[in-house]
């Protein structure tokens, strides 16, 4: 399910609240987003929990506006104010040049207060508690940066990004490249890989289809392959998928190029997702446990 998550609540929150509209045993969010965050929330339930990981891993885009001139203990409009500073004049090419020192592979220290885990504890945790917090700062890719706005005092930022990147951490540090210090305002999150033209579903509509009927709810749910869209897809024979769902090792003689790709059982259901070699032999990453349809 493609969430729209609305700001102040947690990621953790909407998807409790999703699963228990939808009366599922078990489910999973494939990327958290902050609770000032809104937009794209991918929700797993059933055994497509299996691919939240899957889908960690996948390259997103954000809308972010950054408040120059203040920053916060948090990194973003949350957090306590530390400092003040007036706001140097500065050209679009000025900018420009700051903006380029922060694509590509680039590193970044993560916020401080963040569900990143240290000695098995969450960091914001520790940071609530008044420890001293370091965090080892580590490579991120940043595909795109782009100004898509700006004014005196603030900059509507255009980011694309992979697994880990911090936008807060990018506001911040593009804050002090810039001379004045910043915090992250605003964030909506556009789309996640692969769902490039989200129809996100909010948590109002949800509430009212969920008054209509189990029908009018699950109506909002995808299929399982919707999360492997992009992958290629391979139907295997009856020996095949028999071996696949034993366990036992198979070698794929399909026209396929190495890596990530999903399997099909020969009556249709989807069987697995698998990583292939340049030999054609597997290893499966994850396996459904998925009914005949």
């Amino acid at each position: 399910m493609l969430l729209d998550k609305p700001a102040e609540v947690s990621s953790s929150q909407a998807l409790q609240t999703v699963r228990l509209l939808l009366r599922a045993a078990k489910g999973g969010h494939a990327g958290a987003l902050d609770p000032l965050a809104t937009g794209l929330l991918p929700l797993c339930f059933g055994e497509a929990t299996k691919l939240a990981h899957n889908l960690l891993g996948s390259r997103k885009a954000y809308l972010a506006e950054c408040s120059l001139g203040v920053t916060t203990t948090t990194g973003d409009r949350e957090g306590e104010i530390v400092s003040c500073c007036d706001v140097p004049a500065f050209s679009d090419e000025q900018l420009e040049a700051v903006l380029a020192r922060f694509r590509g592979r680039i590193v970044q220290v993560p916020p401080v207060y963040s569900a990143l885990k240290q000695d098995g504890e969450r960091l914001y945790v520790k940071a609530r508690r008044g420890d001293a917090v370091e965090v080892p700062p580590r490579e991120v890719d940043v595909f795109s940066l782009e100004c898509r706005e700006r004014t005196a005092h603030t900059l509507k930022l255009y980011v694309e990004c992979g697994s880990g990147t911090y936008i807060r951490s990018l506001a911040t540090d593009l804050g002090e490249a810039l001379g004045c210090g910043a915090h992250l305002a605003s964030l909506h999150r556009l789309w996640v890989e692969p769902f490039h033209e989200p129809a996100m579903v909010t948590l109002d509509q949800l509430q009212e289809a969920a008054e209509q009927g189990d029908a009018a709810l699950l109506r909002w749910l995808l299929p399982i392959e919707a999360g492997l869209a992009g992958l290629p897809m391979l139907r295997l024979d009856a020996a095949q998928s028999l071996a696949v769902t034993q366990g036992r090792q198979i070698v794929l003689e399909h026209p396929a190029e190495p890596g990530k790709c999903a399997l099909q059982a020969d009556d249709g259901r989807l069987l697995a997702l698998v990583e292939r070699d340049d030999s054609g032999r597997i290893s499966i990453l994850r396996g459904f446990n998925l009914p005949s349809p």
